[in-house]
């Protein structure tokens, strides 16, 4: 039996752009993209924290240190700049892998930085994700 967890979720990313005109996407910081695994061109599901939408596109990577996080295309109109967003990746995986499986999540601050601190553990009050 195959299942669907969630792989990678970046969570209050501040948006820095929204580009209406651009072909579609959004453009996160790769330096954030590589450390949860995100790919170039991969499916995204993003939920708009502030207004509350959510749209499925794909990543594209912004230059690394950008701390950008730029909404294009029809995405445009899904949010504005200053918006927070989630960012999440799904994948498909055996029931046996599954069970040991942990998600790659990193939290931002208002500066769109990582926040330093890990959360592991065995219950969703502990975490069921690493925060790397």
């Amino acid at each position: 039996m195959q299942v669907t967890l969630m792989k990678s979720k970046i969570l209050r990313a501040e948006v820095t752009q929204a580009d209406a005109d651009y072909e579609g996407s959004l453009a996160i910081d790769s330096t954030y993209m590589e450390r949860v695994g995100l790919l170039p061109y991969e499916k995204i599901l993003v939920g708009n924290i502030t207004n509350g939408e959510r749209l499925e596109t794909y990543a594209i990577p912004a230059p690394a240190g950008s701390h950008a996080f730029c909404l294009n295309g029809a995405a445009a109109h899904k949010g504005k700049k200053g918006d927070l967003l989630v960012i999440m990746s799904f994948a498909q995986m055996d029931a046996e892998e599954a069970a040991n499986f942990h998600p790659r999540v990193i939290v931002l601050d208002d500066s769109n930085r990582t926040i330093a601190k890990e959360r592991t553990g065995t219950s969703a009050d502990e975490g069921l994700f690493k925060i790397v």
